[in-house]
């Protein structure tokens, strides 16, 4: 059969990865694909040494690719928001399928993204954007269609899991560890879209629309990062039989779609507390199959050129179909649009508390009175014994209530005088089959 012809924007770690195993797997690829994927033309501002592109058409003018007849597929590996929604938008008025590993570009501007690749009937592939080798994407929107998806829970910043692991393992504080995060390569200068949530909350909106059939809906995600988290919170956590990981999380309640990211005391005995160093984790909760996890590398060159490899075989098959015939870009024919997103402020949860308290008679019976108030019981209790007078740590689990409720209760803690400086609260998730 004619042979896919293919043009890759953008030849730095993934792109680069792309290329060679393209050229290395090429006959495996053929024959899966049933039909031969050709590299036609590279654009690239950088050399790529690793690359050996002697046989390639080689520009630094991305769009030119998308002027050239003879390409069929643009594959966007630049990054990034504007020039990359140029060239994807460019690329599909001209009639040639997408393949993009950029999860920013899709959260932020899929629904637009899409709504002209299927006026344009083309295909736009993103299973790279999204826990880099793993298919989560795949097997959400295919493998798991049969199944009313209840809730996802993820580990999908290697980044952050790098720093809370190496906390975890050698009591070092995140300011140390992320200073060794930067130094090996998994952490950027501005490392804020991974430590921040940001990286998480792109993915997140991601999974969520595939999951329960929604537009996406990035600027409605809850996000909150790890910079916060001290050496003591994971010690004490572990105490309590739970690990701290930095969690997306995306659930349908009666009430609507729960949609956020933030560190999370999960029990020790979940196996997606077990994931540790830059690995990706992602579980999901179907009402036929139970629960799932799916786990592995979350980026580097040639996972996500896997990924990306992987897109480039759906869309080599679906070039003999007809557009109604092909698996809807985020999984459903038909988008709900009567499943809003709650506010955080609604979300139920469990919650660890660490306040500093002067050691006296009747501090913590306050503490108690405040949370009985508003209705919170108290699951778990650790206070440290210290000479009278000193600050003593003072950890609380208590049951699950609402975000309201505990931001009234924190607001409440921290203005009685026995007690010094903020409150730290961490959420509380069991990932159980509920």
């Amino acid at each position: 059969m004619k042979p896919v012809k293919i043009a890759i924007c953008g030849l730095g770690t993934v792109g680069g990865g792309v290329f060679n195993v393209l050229q290395r797997n090429a006959s495996e690829i053929a024959r899966r694909a049933g039909r031969p994927l050709v590299v036609e033309q590279v654009a690239t501002r950088h050399v790529n040494p690793d690359c050996d592109t002697s046989s390639v058409y080689v520009s630094d003018d991305i769009f030119a690719a998308v002027a050239n007849p003879e390409i069929d597929v643009i594959v966007e590996l630049i990054g990034g928001y504007e020039a990359a929604y140029d060239l994807v938008m460019q690329a599909i008025a001209a009639g040639k399928h997408v393949v993009t590993a950029n999860k920013a570009l899709i959260a932020v501007h899929g629904n637009e993204i899409f709504q002209a690749a299927r006026e344009a009937g083309v295909v736009v592939a993103f299973e790279a954007g999204v826990a880099g080798g793993i298919p989560i994407i795949k097997s959400i929107r295919e493998g798991l269609t049969a199944n009313r998806i209840h809730w996802v829970a993820g580990i999908i910043n290697g980044t952050g899991n790098f720093i809370l692991s190496s906390m975890s393992e050698k009591g070092s504080d995140f300011n140390e560890v992320l200073a060794e995060a930067q130094a090996l390569g998994y952490a950027e200068a501005d490392p804020t879209f991974d430590v921040e949530g940001i990286d998480a909350a792109h993915k997140l909106a991601i999974l969520s629309a595939i999951a329960f059939g929604v537009p996406l809906s990035f600027d409605k995600v809850y996000t909150e990062g790890i910079s916060r988290i001290e050496i003591e919170d994971i010690r004490q956590a572990d105490a309590l039989g739970f690990a701290i990981k930095h969690l997306g999380i995306t659930r349908r309640t009666e009430q609507g779609l729960e949609l956020r990211v933030h560190p999370t005391l999960i029990p020790k005995e979940r196996l997606l507390a077990n994931v540790n160093g830059v690995k990706n984790a992602v579980m999901v909760y179907g009402d036929a199959v139970g629960s799932t996890l799916f786990y592995g590398s979350g980026a580097g060159a040639e996972p996500t050129a896997s990924a990306v490899i992987a897109d480039l075989v759906d869309v080599a098959r679906a070039m003999e179909t007809t557009p109604e015939s092909r698996v809807p870009y985020l999984a459903f024919a038909h988008q709900a649009d009567d499943l809003p997103v709650l506010p955080m402020e609604e979300i139920e949860t469990a919650y660890y508390l660490r306040l500093l308290a002067v050691d006296r008679p009747g501090v913590l019976a306050k503490v108690a009175t405040v949370l009985s108030d508003h209705g919170i019981s108290i699951e778990a209790i650790i206070q440290k014994d210290t000479s009278e007078g000193e600050l003593v740590p003072i950890i609380l689990m208590t049951h699950r209530t609402t975000e309201a409720a505990m931001n009234e209760v924190i607001r409440q803690l921290e203005s009685l005088s026995d007690i010094a400086g903020g409150v730290m609260r961490i959420r509380v998730e069991s990932l159980d089959d509920q």
